[in-house]
């Protein structure tokens, strides 16, 4: 299939490509483009910001959560229709999983869309540097091409004048000189950018102001040729309902001559809100496919679970910064308390582990394990490489699993007597809990690597 894509990278962090990445989606969507926006690796943040810029949902391509083979597959379904694709790289272009090489690197997936990549350099503290720092960029791996850089922070027209002559000797082109802005920083804190969810109209502004601010100092057909250029990707999109081949995957109306119940469709309900940002859209796709209806609920506001509902997922986001509001909300803790209680299945990750404990730094929670959370100045983040310990609602013993972590919370204990998972890299230790239908864990998975995951538990839904 060809689509034309982009991908934003910079040298580091830090040097501004997420508002880059998000000021070219909101720019070419204003354009009347339709913009499939995608984030190398794990983050979930940065997609919310996509997805304001370009009214589709912000998917992730991650090398080492979903190996290499489905990177290409992942980036067509979500590009299926679109005018062009833009993914933001994550880190510095040949940064990925430590000590694994390129894997997971913004550069291996580039080269697996066979992508032209954009390089986004702060030059605010040099000059005629930045030749040598492109030069190397562009030479480091063959296989990645470099199609051109956006200059930022550039401080004045003479500043300008100066990298535009060093640029010359390296035979990239720039594609576009951006100003340094007041105003366009995103608010962060703990874990990074403060999510979409949370900042409503202030978000919709901010990125307003970055596609303004792209638009007036980027070559936007420049960078559109550049974009269509870029030829085939190899291989055939993903596909949800093909991934599951669940017996039981069919249309409603079919369903319903199989088993004219509610259980042939089981609800289940998927936690949203500003308090739960953290999810992969693949993960919603896939339970549907395996036959579930799928709704949101907002553990801030909605006081009952949804009516009928067989099975809940919650995910990562921040419980910490809404310990208060969670658990002022006492008619839905103590429902979600009486549905652990049934037996039904609940798989909670992270922001979901937290609230399922007795406590969160004091303040009650659902008390649906035998554990307390509290905040800590240490960050735990990191890849791992993870197996399920015993039997439980989204996996059977033994089945591999690559995860990620990210998080300034501990949970003590930190497993229960039977733990969701076995981690073998980067240290082996258990973690997580699995009690009766629940497996609560601080592994963030991708379940397009493991599609059983979303069949089994909407079997188990189906069947509790």
């Amino acid at each position: 299939m060809s689509v034309p894509r982009l991908v934003i990278a910079a040298p580091s962090s830090g040097s501004g490509k997420t508002t880059v990445a998000t000021g070219l989606m909101a720019a070419f969507a204003a354009r009347g483009l339709a913009v499939s926006p995608h984030k190398v690796g794990p983050d979930y943040i940065d997609p919310g910001y996509h997805a304001l810029a370009t009214g589709r949902v912000g998917r992730n391509l991650d090398a080492y959560l979903c190996g290499a083979e489905l990177v290409a597959p992942l980036f067509l379904h979500g590009a299926r229709g679109c005018d062009l694709a833009v993914v933001e790289g994550a880190m510095g272009l040949f940064d990925g999983a430590a000590g694994q090489g390129e894997l997971a690197s913004t550069a291996q997936v580039a080269k697996l869309l066979r992508a032209p990549v954009v390089l986004v350099v702060d030059a605010s503290s040099q000059s005629r540097s930045v030749a040598a720092l492109v030069h190397g960029f562009a030479s480091w791996d063959t296989g990645v091409r470099i199609g051109g850089v956006i200059l930022n922070k550039v401080g004045s027209d003479r500043h300008e004048e100066l990298l535009r002559e060093a640029l010359e000797s390296v035979g990239v082109p720039v594609l576009g000189v951006l100003r340094r802005s007041v105003g366009l920083e995103t608010p962060s804190r703990h874990l990074g950018l403060v999510p979409v969810a949370e900042r409503g109209a202030a978000a919709v502004e901010a990125v307003g102001a970055m596609a303004a601010w792209v638009a007036e100092g980027c070559d936007l057909d420049a960078l559109l040729a550049l974009a269509r250029g870029a030829g085939v990707v190899p291989g055939a999109a993903w596909c949800a309902a093909e991934v599951t081949d669940s017996p039981t995957h069919d249309h409603p109306s079919r369903l319903a001559e199989k088993a004219p119940t509610h259980k042939a469709r089981p609800r289940i309900a998927v936690a949203g809100g500003p308090a739960f940002t953290f999810s992969y859209a693949e993960h919603t796709e896939l339970l549907a496919a395996a036959g579930a209806e799928v709704v949101t609920f907002d553990p801030l506001r909605d006081e009952e679970l949804p009516d009928g509902c067989a099975g809940l997922v919650i995910g990562g986001g921040f419980p910490e910064v809404y310990a208060a509001e969670l658990s002022a909300n006492e008619r839905l803790r103590k429902a979600v308390a009486e549905l652990a209680a049934t037996g039904a299945p609940i798989a909670a990750e992270c922001a979901g582990l937290l609230y399922l404990c007795r406590e969160l730094d004091g303040a009650p929670m659902c008390g649906v394990l035998d554990a307390s959370a509290r905040m800590s100045e240490r960050l735990t983040l990191g890849y791992r490489d993870a197996v399920a310990v015993g039997d439980s609602v989204l996996a059977a013993a033994g089945t591999r699993m690559r995860g990620h972590e990210f998080h300034r919370t501990v949970v003590e204990p930190g497993a229960g007597a039977a733990p969701a998972w076995g981690v073998l890299s980067p240290a082996r230790r258990v973690e997580g809990f699995v009690q009766r239908g629940v497996h609560a864990s601080y592994l963030h998975t991708h379940w397009a690597a493991e599609p059983s995951v979303a069949r089994r538990f909407t079997e188990r839904c189906r069947t509790s």
